[in-house]
């Protein structure tokens, strides 16, 4: 039994996970709907199954709304405040940099908002930021971060129903199980400033 697993589990084991297209997609719509057009994502792991859901949920936001992805807008770091920051600076050295950034996983997030304020950038003002999980450091953060909640307890609740009936010997009724997540709108997102003006 897998909880959230970051790769394929081996044929046959059950899984729990978030709905992370889904959680990908909303981030996307939600900066799309504040007037942003060139929004960037920065994944963790490549080869990760969770960070390709959320890229591509974020793929398919784009190209709902007819907007273009330059590959230059597509970066991964490796789950760490350090080479978020990498990334983040990368983004903003481009001749047309992101007015607003999708961040695969709110441990980045930190790296993300220290790359802002090194070209002195302030979060939301010159550059939204969205994150995905709802960790406890969402919420301290400064600003306060928008992200996608991933249902944690329900996901642990799923995964022991699945155990335990495991243990008495039945099938479960699917493999893989997706539970929804929701975005949670705080600080790190408004309209892009050319909008505002």
């Amino acid at each position: 039994m897998m909880i959230d697993p970051a790769h394929d589990p081996p044929p046959g084991v059950p899984s729990v996970a978030a709905a992370n297209w889904q959680g990908g997609m909303a981030a996307t719509e939600h900066l799309i709907e504040l007037g942003h057009r060139r929004i960037a994502v920065i994944g963790g792991l490549g080869r990760a199954v969770r960070d390709g859901g959320r890229v591509a949920g974020y793929r398919s936001a784009m190209a709902a709304a007819a907007l273009p992805v330059p590959s230059a807008y597509v970066r991964y770091g490796d789950i760490t405040e350090a080479g978020a920051r990498h990334r983040m600076a990368e983004l903003l050295d481009l001749p047309e940099p992101p007015t607003a950034v999708f961040v695969c996983s709110d441990q980045m997030v930190p790296g993300v908002y220290q790359a802002a304020r090194e070209r002195r950038l302030r979060v939301p003002r010159d550059i939204s930021v969205v994150g995905f999980d709802d960790l406890p450091q969402a919420r301290w953060i400064t600003p306060a971060l928008t992200t996608v909640r991933q249902p944690l307890s329900e996901m642990a609740a799923a995964a022991l129903r699945t155990l335990l009936r495991l243990m008495t010997g039945e099938i479960p009724e699917a493999i893989r199980t997706e539970l929804s997540t929701r975005l949670m709108v705080r600080s790190s997102t408004a309209p892009p400033l050319r909008v505002l003006l």
